[in-house]
């Protein structure tokens, strides 16, 4: 597959930190109904925060890298055969008397979330670990930029941020169960990617908090970069300069949503690495997404003119009074 970033010498290097586990996403064929047997479909692949999102970085001209935890079985396997079919290097640990992570979503026959469900005891348990070894920083000394998510417990989100000092560090929220784990690591980051639900729970806000508004509260708590998607409602984002919006095309066809945050994030960061501002790297995250929502895997597979076609629709950034 062609490349969609300008050519470099050298690209430049990511080490992504969190989740790669199996994805099972169970698709309603008709109205959903609560409490009864819904007819539909079940569709099993490798997924996962960070990864999805690493997939996304790599296909711009990104060298990645990562470190996730698996268990002995055979899902263990393919997860370690989607990484190396991604070009990725893999510098996962695998703990043999484990069962390896998985989340199951539910999505109804308009491919909006119902309910998802994550087995993901491993990482709580394993991930502090990981910061206390050597290797780490090996790994963190040949990488340009560190893309983490909130599967590491916050101890271990502690550790990697302190361990990553004078590097980018940019975050992934991944459910509002979890995003307060980037809390006492906001000052650290770059770049916080999240919904707005996540947003709202980081921040205490109301659910009629805007994005925009949802912005400035994180500014006040010290994060110096955000992105805070809304579904196909106006992105909001926050940079040095300032709270910004972004609307976002209007994707004729909807095949399954998930992935679509992971997109963001992974093209977003691929830009930025590249010397993008943010206000401009969110735009190539925008068209990732848009091919991201219309494709039934949850890592769209796509080409360069795909791709400029869906960037040639996201308009630029305005900024928020």
């Amino acid at each position: 597959m062609q490349t969609v970033s300008p050519r470099i010498m050298t690209n430049p290097k990511v080490l992504a930190v969190g989740a790669a586990h199996l994805d099972r996403r169970g698709r309603i064929s008709g109205p959903y109904v609560p409490a009864a047997s819904n007819p539909g479909t079940m569709r099993e692949e490798v997924g996962g925060g960070v990864f999805n999102a690493l997939r996304n970085a790599t296909r711009h001209q990104i060298d990645g890298a990562l470190l996730s935890l698996r268990g002995g079985d055979l899902a263990g396997d393919a997860v370690a055969h989607a990484i190396a079919e991604a070009g990725i290097t893999d510098l996962s640990v695998t703990f043999l008397d484990r069962t390896t992570p998985s989340y199951t979503a539910l999505i109804d026959a308009d491919g909006e979330l119902i309910a998802g469900f994550a087995d993901m005891n491993l990482y709580d348990v394993g991930f502090p670990k990981q910061m206390r070894r050597r290797a780490l920083r090996d790994m963190l000394a040949t990488a340009d930029a560190i893309l983490c998510d909130a599967n590491l417990p916050s101890d271990a989100l502690a550790s990697l941020a302190r361990l990553a000092a004078g590097k980018a560090l940019y975050g992934i929220a991944i459910s509002p169960a979890k995003v307060t784990r980037f809390s006492a690591v906001l000052p650290q980051l770059a770049c916080l990617f999240m919904n707005v639900r996540e947003a709202r729970t980081l921040t205490g806000a109301s659910d009629t908090a805007s994005p925009a508004d949802l912005a400035r509260a994180l500014a006040a708590k010290g994060l110096a970069g955000a992105i805070i998607t809304a579904g196909g409602q106006m992105l909001a984002g926050l940079d040095a300069s300032g709270v910004f919006e972004v609307a976002i095309p209007q994707t004729l066809h909807v095949a399954d949503v998930t992935g679509a945050g992971d997109a963001v994030a992974g093209a977003t960061t691929a830009y930025l690495m590249h010397g993008h501002t943010l206000r401009d790297a969110v735009r190539y995250g925008i068209a990732a997404a848009t091919l991201t929502v219309a494709s039934p895997t949850v890592v769209a597979c796509y080409d360069d003119d795909a791709f400029a076609a869906a960037l040639a629709l996201v308009p630029p950034a305005q900024a928020v009074a």
